[in-house]
């Protein structure tokens, strides 16, 4: 007869069950009994555990701990974010480029253990710096005829991006005309130079970003200095009257392809920058990046077909259009009635926030 009985599933089904089976009552009792239950319970089934998918990994806890100290660097890094960019932008002299390399900072930032950091602010200048200093020589290892940095990339005034301290740093302390300086620097000159006379960085921080010794980077910094004297805005020819007789000529002997006359009108130290939206036009066969007054010369040879002299916040430059609507300005910067740099704008973005004059 018990062998006809439904599994119990607890204690109380036990009993019921052996109950309805007709069971005798003493036998009940004593299968009641707190030593005779707790047999019984030990051999029912067990409840089938449910099984899930595994993928092999480990899991691991996030504790509250961690969540917080992430969001704590997170906020701090977005307060020093402003500070960053500077950084980069006087080391590179690209706002592109410079977002990349604060961008890089913010994952060493996240991957690093600074529990044992005093100065967060410095830690993370430091940081950057070695970035931007690998971007550098990154940049002069890629083009056999890159002897300096980055071409100078005049901030764009993204309403998104305006902050206060930044805007302060870059009108303050860095002119078009000392970009360009900067940009004849070699790598480990400039890094020294920005850091410490623009950024008040300690020689010995400088030093062991370089491996160099404290005295070594002096040195790399006082040289640069020597070549930065005397650079300023006013250096920068003003005059639009000036600046358009450049600038028509230049574009006379682009069109004619007069190579000579091209090159006489170039500095010979200038710089040829293009943006992404340019160069990966078809048929552009533009670099990046051009140097010294016969690269720069070559590469405009028979060109500006059909470009037209223009002021372009203020200076004098070209603007290439097709239906009325520019796809492409050619920025100027002359001094001493040379062309000293010459930056190719084609992003829809930026071409939007010009002020714009075609001169007749």
């Amino acid at each position: 007869m018990l062998a006809q009985v439904r599994l119990p599933r607890n204690g109380q089904d036990l009993v019921d069950c052996i109950g309805t089976a007709g069971v005798p009552a003493l036998y009940m009792e004593w299968l009641q009994t707190p030593s005779k239950t707790t047999f019984l319970c030990d051999v029912l089934p067990r409840r089938r555990v449910r099984r899930q998918w595994y993928d092999g990994s480990k899991h691991r806890k996030v504790s509250r701990k961690a969540v917080d100290q992430h969001q704590f660097l997170a906020e701090r890094f977005e307060a020093d974010r402003a500070h960053l960019r500077s950084v980069a932008y006087c080391m590179l002299g690209s706002m592109s480029d410079a977002d990349d390399a604060v961008q890089e900072t913010w994952l060493r930032l996240s991957r690093a253990d600074t529990t044992g950091v005093g100065n967060l602010t410095g830690w993370l200048t430091t940081v950057v710096a070695r970035v931007s200093l690998d971007m550098l020589r990154s940049r002069t290892s890629r083009r056999e005829d890159q002897y300096g940095d980055s071409v100078p990339e005049p901030p764009a005034s993204h309403e998104g991006r305006n902050d206060p301290e930044h805007e302060a740093v870059l009108a303050d302390s860095v002119g078009l005309a000392l970009l360009v300086v900067l940009d004849t620097l070699g790598p480990a000159e400039r890094l020294a130079f920005v850091l410490h006379d623009m950024f008040a960085v300690p020689f010995e921080e400088i030093a062991s970003i370089l491996g160099r010794s404290p005295a070594a980077a002096k040195q790399l910094a006082s040289r640069a200095r020597r070549r930065v004297q005397g650079a300023s805005d006013a250096d920068i020819e003003t005059d639009v009257t000036r600046q358009r007789a450049v600038v028509d000529a230049f574009l006379a002997a682009s069109r004619d392809g007069d190579f000579d006359a091209l090159v006489a009108l170039l500095d010979p130290r200038v710089v040829l920058r293009a943006d992404s939206t340019v160069v990966n036009r078809p048929r552009a066969n533009l670099q990046p990046e051009v140097r010294g007054a016969l690269a720069v010369a070559g590469a405009f040879a028979g060109r500006a077909m059909g470009t037209q002299t223009a002021v372009i916040d203020g200076f004098v430059g070209a603007v290439w259009a097709h239906g009325g609507r520019p796809l492409a300005v050619f920025d100027f910067r002359i001094a001493h009635g040379k062309i000293v740099s010459i930056e190719i704008v084609g992003d829809p973005e930026r071409l939007g926030q010009l002020e714009l004059e075609v001169l007749s």
